[in-house]
């Protein structure tokens, strides 16, 4: 087994805490629906992989619920976003300081959410400054579980895809990763921390 070299992380619900199941629920709730409609799953990868502003998002939901304003939606869209535990910032720094592995965050997200995450988790800028390489979806215009991300990911940085881990919460997005040659850590937040990385997975290191 090659050894790794590169340590490819996701945000959410790795590093940053998410309640993606309450913030289907709520958004459910709002609409008055039991399932997203198949042009809201559209609008929102669309938003997710930087194909249309935020305002063109928003005027879609406005102009879908009517009866919904502008506040609402965001405070909806936004609900997904938790707590950002200052342990895990000083886990990536530690990292970051002994230079052992070149770093990366590999993000499916969007303006709004990185806004939010801006205003409310003061050592955002810190965090981020700890990566070798920054990569939200919104700014690439790539989204996980396809291939083309991991594919530009290793072209952009030169990597070799075995001498990568990779760190997600979503098994769609470890499972084409590992189709393509990385090692991979499909974290169960519920139960695991990223910060028990050399714990969990020592027989890669």
């Amino acid at each position: 087994m090659s050894k790794i070299k590169t340590l490819i992380f996701d945000f959410g619900d790795v590093f940053i805490n998410l309640d993606k199941h309450g913030a289907m629920q709520n958004a459910l709730d709002h609409f008055g629906l039991d399932t997203f409609d198949s042009d809201m799953l559209e609008i929102n990868i669309q938003y997710e992989i930087g194909k249309i502003s935020t305002l063109e998002f928003i005027d879609f939901y406005t102009s879908k619920f009517p009866n919904l304003d502008q506040s609402i939606i965001i405070d909806a869209w936004n609900y997904i976003i938790k707590d950002f535990p200052k342990y895990r910032l000083d886990f990536i720094k530690r990292l970051a300081k002994e230079k052992n592995f070149k770093l990366i965050l590999l993000s499916n997200t969007n303006d709004m959410h990185i806004d939010f995450i801006k205003q409310n988790v003061s050592f955002y800028n810190e965090f981020k400054s700890c990566f070798d390489v920054f990569y939200l979806s919104q700014e690439i215009h790539l989204r996980k579980p396809n291939v083309d991300i991991f594919e530009f990911v290793l072209e952009e940085n030169k990597l070799i895809a075995n001498q990568c881990l990779f760190i997600d919460d979503t098994k769609d997005n470890t499972d084409t990763a590992k189709q393509l040659g990385f090692q991979t850590w499909n974290i169960d937040e519920t139960k695991e921390d990223v910060i028990d990385l050399f714990k969990i997975k020592n027989q890669l290191f």
